[in-house]
């Protein structure tokens, strides 16, 4: 092994490594962080060419999954403010891949679905994704999956689970379903 590799860090030179306690566990921390960088690499690409970016997809994705999300619904998934999400929402509301209808119920309400343009965007980008995740699949045992999504939905807050799984698992938006909007 090189010498470089073995050597000890100078603690003074690394200070937010602690010297006593459980060993980070830099393995995991830095095979997640590569392989979400390959995860997005695909979508990122063909995202830059329309000149947006992975705020504009995580809102394609959500509202492909949920046609008739609220704003403020699309704002807790998302968990950031409404100026956040301003800038992204009104560039794909102006660029005709998101559209807002006013609520059933309450007209004030911002109801976001998809055009069939931002449909077609959206299923596209998840289709890198899915491939990215099928091959993987494919290399680990038979099983492998369902350790794949227990192992993810550990990794999120305990108090969000059950929200985060009712929102992925919601009423027949499972694993391969497309987000349809409901007939009219």
């Amino acid at each position: 092994m090189d010498q470089a590799l073995q050597a000890k860090p100078d603690s003074r030179k690394h200070p937010t490594i602690p010297e006593a306690g459980p060993a980070p566990m830099f393995d995991l921390i830095e095979l997640f962080f590569f392989a979400y960088r390959d995860f997005v690499a695909d979508p990122d690409r063909l995202l830059e060419s329309l000149t947006f970016g992975r705020a504009h997809h995580r809102v394609l994705h959500f509202v492909l999954r949920h046609p008739g999300l609220m704003i403020a619904e699309l704002l807790d998934i998302l968990g950031i403010t409404k100026q956040s999400l301003n800038r992204v929402l009104k560039e794909l509301l102006d660029e005709g891949y998101v559209e807002a209808r006013p609520g059933v119920s309450d007209r004030r309400q911002r109801l976001l679905y998809l055009t069939p343009e931002g449909r077609r965007l959206a299923l596209e980008l998840s289709e890198l994704q899915s491939h990215r995740f099928a091959r993987a699949l494919s290399e680990l045992p038979d099983g492998s999956r369902s350790g794949a999504i227990d192992f993810l939905l550990a990794m999120i807050d305990p108090s969000e689970r059950e929200k985060v799984a009712g929102l992925v698992w919601q009423s027949g938006s499972g694993a391969n379903t497309a987000g349809q909007e409901p007939s009219k």
